[in-house]
């Protein structure tokens, strides 16, 4: 009888350790902002080949909407801004491993993207658009039937392009990111599909050169995406957007790279 209840005592225990490991495993506790405010600055995955909202300057520095609108929310938080060039494709893993406090460069929402991270309220609208070369004879939709359409891997163009009925019958090269697809257009691409914010920085900084179908593909909103849990770290975000708002930050930075204040926080 001793014996029998040695080994029960000795199971419950066993168990109650496992248990406890398990709980400890599964804790709640969200100290995402404490620890971005105990390292002293936030790291921010991005592509760096996104203009406008992020991408690298002829003087190898890493600029953009998105980069001055970090800078100004961190200095307001008090801590630093560390960007972190990363490859869009694997951005939810380099969040997820932590190699990245947030991803915050034209980020779009989806619900599959809501499923896997945790997305900021929208700060501005964005549409996927078809950008052809200027000399292209390409008038609608209509008549990308068999061409060739480039666009990034990983991308909601991407997505925008699969459920696309006009382009079922293009052919769909994905790339790694938008300078090499526009690189691309005319010299064995017939039309590309992105970002519309990325498509008329380049129309209008290389004059002449691209046109932009008038053709919207879906309407988006841009978000930051933040590790599932980390609500304090997203709220001390939004609130100081929502003060930049107020206070007339948000359009200064939006008319420098657009011309006009075209964000969404109220």
């Amino acid at each position: 009888m001793k014996k029998i209840i040695v080994t029960l005592l000795s199971v419950v225990l066993v168990a109650s350790i496992f248990t406890g490991c398990g709980a400890k495993k599964k804790s709640k506790t969200d100290n995402s902002l404490k620890t971005v405010e105990e390292n002293g600055e936030l790291v921010l995955g991005l592509d760096a080949s996104f203009p406008p909202m992020g991408f690298t300057d002829k003087d190898q520095n890493t600029v953009g909407f998105d980069i001055d609108l970090a800078k100004e929310v961190t200095k307001r938080m008090g801590i630093k801004l560390k960007l972190q060039p990363i490859n869009w494709d694997s951005k939810d893993q380099e969040l997820n491993n932590r190699n990245i406090d947030c991803i915050w460069n034209g980020l779009t929402y989806n619900e599959d993207r809501a499923k896997d991270m945790l997305c900021s309220t929208p700060y501005m609208e964005n549409h996927q658009v078809l950008v052809l070369p200027a000399n292209s004879k390409i008038k609608s939709l209509a008549d990308i039937k068999k061409k060739t359409v480039e666009v990034q891997k990983g991308s909601t163009a991407n997505d925008a392009v699969e459920k696309s009925k006009e382009l079922k019958d293009a052919k769909i090269l994905t790339m790694g990111n938008n300078v090499e697809i526009l690189n691309d257009l005319g010299l064995g691409c017939d039309a590309a599909v992105m970002d519309e914010v990325v498509a008329k920085y380049y129309t209008n900084k290389d004059k002449g050169k691209y046109k932009i179908l008038a053709a919207d593909l879906a309407a988006e909103d841009y978000v930051i995406g933040f590790r599932k849990g980390e609500k304090k770290l997203c709220a001390a975000v939004e609130e100081q957007l929502k003060a930049m708002a107020k206070d007339g930050t948000l359009a200064k930075i939006s008319k420098k790279w657009f011309n006009e204040d075209i964000t969404t926080i109220k």
